[in-house]
């Protein structure tokens, strides 16, 4: 089926239930068999999506808009699917525990107001390794560092981007080098606040280090340089209120000497577009919806959701309607349709 990939996008999108190859038949009149057909033989993965996306990120970073390139993870929980390699117990740093449930990695460019993932990589936990107590543990053969680095390299040979930003997973001295050196391109990263820093080059000479809590940051830029760098970095503190009205503080490292205290932080907050991605991808294209049994039609279903995310959001450049707001429609076109049918069921035949 040529077109197997946009029709089940679509039918993602539509779905405001549970998606099943019984439900897609019966609304599309194609046959049940055709749809595990090619959910099951279809190849979608990170380079099909970029294939899919583009034509789109390159019309966009052509502009003079400044792009960002974001990095993060996240969990789907599937409690009662059977365990494998790709769906198995991971730790959530949210919940701070450990889940089961789908783990995957996504690069998202976010420029001139879309949010597009140009690559995403799952976790697969496809070795069994005895742990300390002789039991017998998951682990993966390729790690999320190892994902890491290939998607971002990727990336730099798909298209330019001015920025990587990244919560404090991603600030390894290895992922700043590779960025930095090996990419030349800049990044602006979240450090965990026991991080240790020279305050100039002489007493990285000296092996004169202190812990970035104890410096007076204000809404100011202090140059640092760490122990495993060749290079320094500006660091910077930002102090927010929660929702529940207790502060936080945000430490931040960015490779461009040149940006201001403002700057710094407003690029990084482009960040939680990719927090706005997963939870619409979650929520409204279907991705924890498919009670699909093996790893390829899993997989697969996963990566065709995050396509229908995807046409969601060229939905929203050209309607200027989020992807909830859009759904919200979808679902009141959908219960008046069953409203109107029930209506004609109800009235009497006539005589």
């Amino acid at each position: 089926m040529e077109n197997f990939a946009d029709l089940y996008t679509d039918y993602l999108i539509s779905s405001t239930t549970l998606t099943t190859a019984t439900g897609m038949s019966s609304l599309l009149a194609i046959s049940h068999d055709k749809i595990t057909r090619s959910l099951s033989k279809g190849n979608y993965d990170s380079k099909y999506l970029w294939q899919h996306v583009k034509p789109i990120v390159h019309e966009l970073t052509t502009s003079k808009e400044e792009i960002i390139l974001s990095f993060d993870d996240s969990i789907e929980e599937k409690m009662y699917t059977d365990e494998s390699p790709l769906i198995c117990w991971h730790y959530d740093h949210v919940f701070k525990r450990n889940v089961k449930g789908v783990n995957f990695l996504t690069a998202l460019v976010d420029v001139g107001g879309a949010k597009l993932p140009v690559a995403v990589e799952f976790v697969r936990k496809d070795l069994l390794e005895l742990n300390e107590k002789g039991k017998p543990k998951r682990t993966s053969s390729k790690t999320k560092n190892e994902l890491f680095r290939e998607m971002i390299s990727r990336s730099y040979y798909n298209f330019y981007f001015d920025y990587v930003v990244a919560d404090s997973w991603y600030s390894s001295h290895e992922k700043m080098e590779l960025i930095k050196r090996a990419l030349n391109s800049n990044f602006i990263i979240a450090l965990k606040s026991n991080r240790l820093v020279a305050l100039s080059k002489a007493d990285k000479k000296s092996d004169k280090y202190v812990n970035i809590e104890s410096l007076p940051l204000e809404q100011q830029t202090v140059e640092v340089w760490f122990k495993e760098l060749d290079f320094p970095l500006l660091l910077v503190k930002q102090v927010f209120k929660n929702e529940d009205d207790t502060v936080g503080e945000l430490y931040l490292a960015c490779s461009d000497l040149n940006l201001s205290y403002e700057r710094i932080t407003t690029i990084y907050k482009k960040r939680w577009g990719v927090e706005v991605y997963h939870k619409s991808v979650k929520s409204n294209a279907g991705f924890a919806k498919s009670p699909t049994k093996t790893q390829k039609t899993q997989s697969n279903h996963f990566m065709l959701s995050i396509l229908a995310y995807v046409k969601l959001e060229l939905l929203y450049l050209r309607k200027n309607k989020n992807h909830f707001a859009m759904k919200q429609i979808i679902y009141q076109a959908a219960t008046k349709a069953a409203h109107l049918k029930l209506m004609e069921l109800l009235t009497p035949s006539a005589a």
